[in-house]
């Protein structure tokens, strides 16, 4: 069975658990509600849930097929809400989906490919009936917000590392998979981007008044949480120009260095320059040539040598191209 929790509340006291097999009634106090919770269920278990609690074919379908956008779809007096749930796994973003069916009493939730169970949200909300009594609408909102809180260790994860790759563009050169991890990161940061700005939808959807389902009071609940994935998106904003910045810091560094070294190349060429064409001279080995036969010749030569070659160096050092 994929049936991980199912349970009836009643003024926000859980009362008993449920079989999928049968329809549960409840009255049309909105502090009465069912919550259905299945992972991956088979068409068979959505099929019975379609017949006792007359969910929309087509929502159906969606929750069956997964790989869907995010979205608040309205059918009567149900709403249909699919999120994409995420987190880091082995340096990249995986992404699950959670279908969310909510009517005047129930909620059935549908995960696919999402690590993160709502046990420990369930736990919470029981452990506050007066905010689990709302219904319907404060639990959908608890759900969003808390597949929207799992986007934050992501953001604080990639920001430790790109903090880390920004102090190590200025301490050296960055290695070939240095720079493969910064593309690699953007790539995942635009994809993260594409989720965020239909999740904002999402929350902003449910902030209209005429949405049903939803009460006036639960409304300022779905603004938070519209809030939070408005702050995610400035977070990942912010982290790819960190990233893009990163990669020019470092090219522009290691032309820098290049030049350096380029500058030191050419200064200490200029000095060998003078012995060496010196030498060449005076090794040409003819008999005529001006102060061969000097007695002191090559001491002399030495000591032009050296003293070229010592004013050409300190005139580099001061250039600081040494």
């Amino acid at each position: 069975m994929s049936v991980v929790a199912a349970s009836l509340y009643r003024h926000g006291q859980r009362v008993r658990s449920l079989s999928i097999d049968e329809p549960t009634f409840c009255s049309d106090d909105k502090a009465e509600f069912v919550w259905i919770g299945l992972l991956e269920p088979s068409e068979e278990e959505l099929r019975k849930l379609q017949e006792h609690y007359g969910l929309h074919p087509l929502a159906v379908e969606d929750a069956l097929k997964a790989h869907q956008h995010p979205k608040v779809d309205v059918y009567g007096d149900q709403l249909f809400v699919v999120a994409l749930t995420a987190r880091l796994e082995d340096q990249v973003i995986a992404y699950g989906e959670t279908a969310i069916f909510v009517g005047p009493s129930h909620v059935i939730t549908v995960r696919h490919g999402s690590a993160r169970s709502h046990s420990t949200l369930r736990g919470q909300l029981e452990a506050a009936p007066s905010l689990l009594a709302h219904g319907v609408d404060y639990v959908l909102h608890a759900i969003i917000d808390f597949i929207v809180d799992g986007y934050l260790p992501i953001g604080e994860a990639i920001e430790e590392e790109v903090v880390i790759m920004e102090q190590r563009a200025l301490d050296a050169f960055l290695a070939r998979e240095e720079i493969s991890r910064i593309f690699n990161l953007r790539r995942e940061l635009m994809r993260f981007q594409r989720v965020l700005g239909p999740m904002g939808e999402v929350a902003n959807k449910l902030t209209h008044p005429d949405m049903p389902c939803i009460d006036q009071e639960v409304i300022p609940y779905f603004r938070d949480v519209l809030d939070h994935i408005h702050r995610v998106e400035t977070t990942v904003g912010g982290l790819r120009e960190v990233l893009t910045s990163v990669f020019e810091v470092s090219n522009l560094l290691e032309q820098q260095r290049t030049g350096a070294s380029t500058r030191q190349l050419a200064a200490w060429a200029a000095i060998l320059a003078v012995p060496t064409a010196l030498a060449g001279i005076y090794g040409m080995n003819f008999e005529n040539m001006p102060e061969l036969k000097t007695k002191y010749g090559y001491f002399v030569v030495l000591a032009v040598v050296a003293t070229v070659c010592s004013m050409l160096y300190i005139r580099f050092k001061r250039a600081k191209w040494i």
